[in-house]
């Protein structure tokens, strides 16, 4: 269960669909650099439900083939460079998506069933770009009741950074429930944590309502400030000016190579 981040990195392999979350969540970054240094890539990444930083530097390291996702930006920072720049290249697939569907395709995967409805979708431009998204009658209606059809979205891996774990291999994610949702859906999760701690989190009833028991974690790496340039709840905050350096240096291709560059040289010393 305890693991190392290359270790865990090792377990992605090319091809693979890959579950990241909203950037107030818990972003692994430690887990980013790692990914970047295994390099699988033709990655399939589903953003839940929202895409950042992450989504970034793996598009810009060339490990990703489709993004699934309702929006990717740099938040106060902007656009997301290397992304828009793939989109606008045809460099990757982008599967245009809308919050609740994403959730609702994850709700399907974990409840074993083959698809979600969805009323919201109808009259908009998004069904255009999702021929997999079915519209059906209600079977159950007496007159014409259009429904979307949402396919279940089951990751091969979840990957995200939570504040602790225990020996046991359950993890500590609050109230942050789309954590949770990750977890259930896909085949694996992985997760980096600040810390590991010796007290059974469901065994203590202040922290069992917000664990996630060890039954749906595949494997933990410890990685301090994991999260970082982005904050953790309750831990660190965001570090805006790192985030908005990165959006500057990442305009170009050159600009990024030289910041990743730096992460390298910075996690070697």
């Amino acid at each position: 269960m305890l693991s190392d981040l290359r270790t865990m990195a090792g377990r992605i392999k090319a091809g693979m669909r890959v579950a990241l979350p909203v950037d107030y969540a818990g972003v692994s970054m430690a887990m980013t650099g790692a990914m970047i240094a295994q390099g699988a890539g033709e990655l399939h990444l589903v953003c839940v439900p929202t895409g950042g930083l992450q989504v970034d530097q793996l598009v810009g390291a060339g490990l990703v083939a489709c993004v699934e996702t309702s929006a990717v930006s740099l938040g106060e920072a902007g656009g997301a460079p290397r992304f828009n720049q793939a989109v606008r290249d045809g460099a990757i697939r982008l599967m245009d998506a809308t919050c609740p569907a994403i959730h609702a395709g994850l709700m399907a995967a974990q409840k074993g069933v083959p698809f979600v409805p969805m009323r919201g979708l109808i009259g908009t431009d998004v069904l255009r770009y999702r021929p997999d998204w079915r519209v059906l009658d209600n079977p159950f209606a007496d007159q014409p009741d259009p429904i979307v059809l949402i396919p279940a979205i089951r990751p091969d891996i979840a990957v995200f950074h939570a504040p602790m774990a225990d020996r046991a291999g359950n993890v500590w994610v609050g109230r942050r429930r789309e954590l949770v949702a990750m977890a259930y859906a896909s085949v694996e999760t992985l997760v980096t944590v600040e810390r590991i701690v010796e007290d059974n989190l469901l065994a203590n009833e202040m922290s069992a309502a917000g664990t996630l028991p060890a039954l749906y974690v595949s494997a933990i790496a410890e990685a301090p400030r994991g999260a970082r340039p982005y904050g953790l709840w309750g831990e660190y905050a965001a570090e805006t000016a790192e985030i908005q350096r990165y959006a500057r240096a990442a305009k170009t291709r050159e600009g990024f190579l030289d910041y990743m560059a730096g992460l390298s040289l910075e996690a070697a010393q």
